[in-house]
């Protein structure tokens, strides 16, 4: 599915930049350092805010979009590559545009507006509208920067890892105010002739379908009916692993999940929400839903002492297309470390319905508590699934090669990976070289940032 993301980013700035060479081209035969500028400064704040629209679009989750990317974790990711492409083309901009005064400012040109200015208008050449957008310019290029100043900030505080995911996820939201900024800097800068062309129509139609997306974000009803409220019905903290299982007992509105899918789960509102793999199959008859949390960092080490019965909590979800649906006639999982939730979610379901397919489970952890292990492996004896333990400081790392000396048959199973990214991309890497075909590997980007 990572293709598929790679080839979605591509489509859209090929696309584009399409897009923008059929309203502008063919390029004037005289064309020297200012007219170069100019095409500059326009191509690349027509592919910023093009990309920025669609990111902002992807930030409203939208679920019809799972199919084809392979789940929300993907669409993030596309988000994410989105919101790179829009800071590195976004600064390139802005170079172009203030290069020449630093060039003047240093003596090695002259100033533009000695050589006459491309924007110079008169009364006559021009329409009511076209000279209102005209006279607005200047407004409009101070607006542009310093949301351009905003945006490369917020950007960088979402990269950074050990910047909290509490103030990610509201600082994030900041950047729908930045996007609208934007907005307004386009509408005025864009070329006004390009309007009436089919530059003007696509990015005019993103602009409108992203500032919709950024007043949803900005009035917090982002999702909205996907969110169903719930009662904390059981706690069970397991401190050797530091591992809590929650289960949250849901009101009317939640319309079932596949085992592997995963939510979003709102404890507190002042913190917010926080992404968790479902740990349960659903049971309409029992509306109930599981959650199995590691103390991975400040929020999820404070849950224990956090969460009591009878408390409320808002569910958003399901999202996720790693929900096992293949027709190989063998799988095999390999769950790494808290990794092995959706597995445990679907060895539950299994129970439940049985399936006919050859199942082998490999969980590859640092340690496992005895009430942890019996705990899983009951669940793999319901599941009729054969489950294979790999605990580091006794078995060793999990490798390919060993994967494949347990499981002879392996090159007709289809894979399904949930873990640390690096342990699942030369896990893929090895059974792909030797001779899994890659679509027969499927791996879990559960990272939301």
């Amino acid at each position: 599915m990572l293709k598929n993301i790679k080839l979605g980013l591509w489509t859209i700035l090929i696309g584009i930049t399409g897009v923008w060479l059929l309203s502008n081209a063919p390029f004037s035969e005289t064309l020297n350092f200012f007219k170069v500028r100019h095409l500059l400064v326009q191509y690349s704040g027509v592919i910023t805010i093009a990309v920025m629209s669609i990111a902002m679009m992807l930030a409203l989750r939208p679920v019809w979009l799972e199919p084809w990317l392979g789940g929300l974790d993907k669409t993030y990711r596309l988000h994410k590559w989105l919101g790179i492409s829009a800071l590195i083309i976004a600064t390139s901009h802005w170079v172009a545009v203030n290069g020449p005064h630093w060039l003047v400012d240093l003596g090695l040109m002259e100033s533009p507006q000695r050589k006459g200015s491309r924007h110079a208008m008169t009364q006559d050449s021009v329409n009511t509208l076209e000279k209102t957008l005209h006279d607005f310019r200047h407004t409009a290029e101070s607006i542009g920067e310093w949301a351009f100043y905003a945006v490369a900030l917020l950007i960088a505080l979402a990269l950074i890892k050990r910047f909290p995911y509490r103030l990610f996820a509201k600082t994030h939201t900041l950047i729908a105010i930045a996007y609208l900024a934007l907005v307004l800097h386009s509408v005025v800068l864009m070329d006004f002739a390009a309007w009436t062309q089919i530059q003007g129509i696509v990015i005019g139609l993103l602009l409108a379908a992203g500032s919709f997306s950024a007043v949803i974000i900005l009035c917090q009803q982002k999702a909205k009916r996907r969110q169903v409220e719930g009662i904390i019905e059981t706690i069970h903290h397991i401190p050797d692993m530091k591992i809590l299982e929650t289960s949250i007992r849901l009101k009317d509105g939640w319309k079932g999940h596949k085992s592997g899918q995963f939510a979003f789960v709102k404890f507190d509102p002042e913190e917010g929400q926080h992404p968790f793999t479902i740990a349960s199959a659903w049971d309409a008859d029992n509306p109930s839903i599981a959650f199995i949390t590691k103390a991975l960092g400040d929020y999820t080490e404070l849950l224990p002492e956090k969460l009591n019965i009878g408390d409320k909590a808002i569910v958003e979800g399901p999202y996720g297309t790693f929900t096992f649906d293949d027709s190989a006639p063998r799988q095999i999982w390999v769950g790494g470390g808290i990794g092995i939730t959706p597995f445990i979610a679907r060895m539950k379901q299994l129970a439940l319905t049985p399936g006919t397919q050859v199942i082998d489970l490999f969980h590859s952890t640092t340690e496992l508590a005895p009430e942890a292990l019996a705990k899983l492996t009951a669940d793999a004896v319901a599941a009729k699934v054969k489950l294979h333990l790999f605990v580091d400081s006794r078995d060793g790392v999990l490798t390919g090669e060993k994967l494949r000396d347990i499981v002879p048959d392996w090159q007709s199973a289809s894979v399904w990976f949930c873990g640390p990214a690096g342990f699942g991309t030369a896990l893929c890497n090895d059974l792909t070289k030797n001779g899994l075909p890659r679509g027969s590997f499927y791996q879990e980007l559960f990272n939301m940032r």
